[in-house]
């Protein structure tokens, strides 16, 4: 569920009308709804009640700070994978410790600033990691607590780039290693391991990948601890997929996540952390924009956005499926076949091809459904395009979160060296 829905015939956020959004700030610029993404993070937070669970926002699916806030208010930690977000995490309210430190190439900056920060744990994802997180930690006089992230082999099923738990991806240390790298841990005076960790992958629509990777960590944990390792705590990733595409799978509820997570981890004795991104912020934001021209192609009908890939990458990255409606109900039922595209000069600059719509002009405004996560926070300024606006409302008002990047500000970015500033 979303709070965009029609009212009197006009599109709105919560009680704002995105037409007035339009007029006011201009378009492209994406939208989100508090109410969406509180119920979002009260709903999967609502699956794991009576269990000791640590919900942690994935950062780096929308790391805008007023949603940040809004988040932390609810109660959320944060799962960062740059110092970037782990100062927007720290910055939006989120304490130290109720923030974990994802990622394959962390720093040794990266390190200490997180140590400083005094975070819940590192997900240490390779060997060499390892030793440069216990240099660094000994350098600091602090033991650093971390969690392995293992590679179960499991195959997600979904887009192969959003896969991240099968032995050829990046993520991870092999399940054939994992013994050696804990033993290791238990040499090393400035480390402790306090759990276990892992992530299979993104938009995840069958609970059965999740299952099959949870019980072989249960295996592993028990094995661990006959070791005299003190596992506190498994920290199951992310992953639970959104509704985009009405004629795709339906994902499964939290609900089912959480009963599931339930029956497999019972009498384990282990606190258990969750890295949520996708479906607390996915179907909390839209990206509004709006019809440039009708253009009549020799076997098709192009509707050209003033949005483009460098704002909303996923379909061209990903070939993936956004719904996209006008702002302004439709009042009959004639419906035509178009492509909506943007302007950007790539021909993989396109948001669907041959989608039903009701038939649109130049002027009309269109949303472009679940942009709320990975949208924004992947946009770019290719073409010389300056990132657009971000919108937050809340009930009858909003407020511009990110104001929209003038061309002034995005030119100041380059610098001209003096060799060719002189006259000829």
């Amino acid at each position: 569920m979303d709070h965009f829905q029609y009212q009197n015939g006009q599109l709105m956020a919560e009680n704002v009308p995105l037409s007035q959004i339009a007029a006011e700030v201009g378009t492209p610029v994406y939208v989100y709804s508090t109410a969406t993404l509180e119920r979002h993070f009260r709903v999967f937070s609502e699956a794991f009640e009576g269990l000791d669970a640590l919900v942690c926002f994935a950062v780096k699916a929308n790391s805008n700070l007023a949603v940040l806030k809004t988040l932390a208010r609810a109660g959320a930690g944060a799962d960062v994978v740059s110092l970037g977000e782990l100062t927007r995490a720290l910055r939006a309210g989120i304490p130290g410790d109720k923030i974990v430190f994802s990622g394959v190439g962390k720093t040794r900056g990266e390190m200490r600033a997180a140590l400083e920060a005094g975070i819940k744990q590192f997900n240490v994802e390779s060997e060499a990691e390892l030793e440069a997180l216990s240099h660094v930690a000994g350098q600091m006089g602090r033991i650093a607590p971390v969690s392995v992230r293992v590679n179960p082999d499991v195959d997600a099923k979904t887009h192969e780039k959003i896969s991240t738990g099968k032995s050829e991806n990046k993520f991870g240390i092999a399940w054939q290693k994992v013994d050696a790298v804990y033993a290791r841990i238990m040499e090393l005076e400035n480390l402790e391991a306090v759990g276990v960790d892992l992530h299979i992958g993104s938009q995840l629509t069958d609970l059965a990948p999740f299952r099959e990777a949870f019980e072989r960590v249960l295996t592993l944990v028990k094995d661990l601890r006959t070791k005299g390792h003190n596992i506190q705590h498994i920290d199951l990733g992310g992953g639970l997929g959104i509704p985009y595409d009405p004629s795709a799978a339906t994902p499964p509820q939290p609900s089912a996540y959480g009963a599931m997570v339930r029956e497999v981890l019972q009498g384990l004795d282990c606190s258990i952390i969750l890295e949520p991104g996708r479906m607390i912020a996915g179907n909390a934001g839209l990206l509004l924009t709006k019809m440039l021209y009708e253009k009549q192609g020799e076997n098709r009908v192009f509707y050209i956005l003033d949005a483009a890939m460098n704002d909303l990458s996923r379909p061209a990255m990903y070939d993936a499926y956004h719904g996209i409606v006008p702002v302004k109900e439709a009042q009959d039922s004639e419906t035509v076949k178009a492509d909506f595209v943007g302007p950007v000069c790539e021909s993989s600059d396109v948001f669907a091809k041959q989608r039903e719509t009701t038939p649109l002009e130049a002027g009309d405004l269109v949303a472009i459904k679940s942009a709320g996560a990975y949208g924004a926070v992947m946009a770019s300024t290719y073409n010389s395009r300056p990132l657009v606006p971000e919108v937050l409302v809340s009930g009858n008002k909003y407020a511009v979160i990110r104001p929209r990047q003038s061309l002034e500000e995005l030119l100041s970015l380059d610098d001209i060296p003096s060799w060719l500033s002189e006259e000829d």
